[in-house]
C-alpha cells in the first residue's frame, strides 16, 4: 500500500507460542474425547492447521466455507455459506475454528446452523477477538489474542486476495510524506 508502512502486531514466534498454549487448553477441555474441528475457510485454515497439530486428542477435521467480507475491510453483515460440512455432528464434540471474531455474524450463524444438528458440545476458537466490533451476543470459548479495532492482515487474514501467506499479523500506518 502506497504511503503506508507495515506495523507488526503479532510476530511469527508470538503466534506459535500462543497457538501451542491454546492447544494445551483445548486438549485439557476435551480430555479423552474425540473432537470434530471445523475450520472456517478461507481465513481460518492457517491457524487451524497449526492448532490441530498441537492437539493431543483424537481429531476429525471438516470444513465450512463462508463469505462475508468479499474484498472489503468490513464485514457486510451478510453471511453466505458456500460449502457446508459433511460430517455428522450429532452427539459429538464440535470446535469451530476461525481466524477472527469481529462482528460475530459468521460464527453466530454457524453456531445456530450446527446447533440444530444436536452436537454434544459446540465451542468456538478464534485466533483474534475484536470485541469492540461485536454486533451480536457471542464470545469465543477459546481465543488467542484480543485486539483493538484495527484492520489486520497476514497469517491467513487477507485483504482482497493477498497477504494470507505472511507468517505474522500486521497492520499499516500512514507515512508522513
Amino acid at each position: 500500500m502506497e504511503n503506508k508502512k507495515e506495523v507488526v502486531l503479532f510476530s511469527r514466534e508470538e503466534i506459535a507460542k500462543r497457538v501451542k498454549e491454546l492447544g494445551r487448553e483445548i486438549t485439557e477441555h476435551y480430555k479423552g474425547e474425540e473432537v470434530i474441528v471445523i475450520p472456517v475457510l478461507r481465513g481460518g485454515f492457517v491457524f487451524a492447521a497449526d492448532l490441530i497439530r498441537e492437539l493431543e486428542i483424537p481429531v476429525v477435521v471438516d470444513f465450512a466455507i463462508t463469505s462475508s467480507y468479499e474484498s472489503r475491510e468490513e464485514s457486510s453483515g451478510q453471511v453466505n455459506i458456500i460449502s457446508d460440512i459433511r460430517e455428522d455432528i450429532e452427539n459429538k464434540h464440535v470446535l469451530i475454528v476461525d481466524d477472527i471474531m469481529d462482528s460475530g455474524h459468521t460464527l453466530k450463524n454457524l453456531k445456530e446452523i450446527f446447533g440444530h444438528r444436536n452436537p454434544k458440545t459446540l465451542d468456538v476458537c478464534v485466533l483474534l477477538d475484536k470485541p469492540s466490533r461485536r454486533q451480536v451476543e457471542l464470545k469465543p470459548d477459546f481465543k488467542g489474542f484480543e485486539i483493538e479495532d484495527v484492520f489486520i492482515v497476514g497469517y491467513g487474514l487477507n485483504y482482497g486476495k493477498n497477504y494470507r501467506n505472511i507468517p505474522y499479523i500486521f497492520s499499516w500506518e500512514d507515512i508522513d510524506v
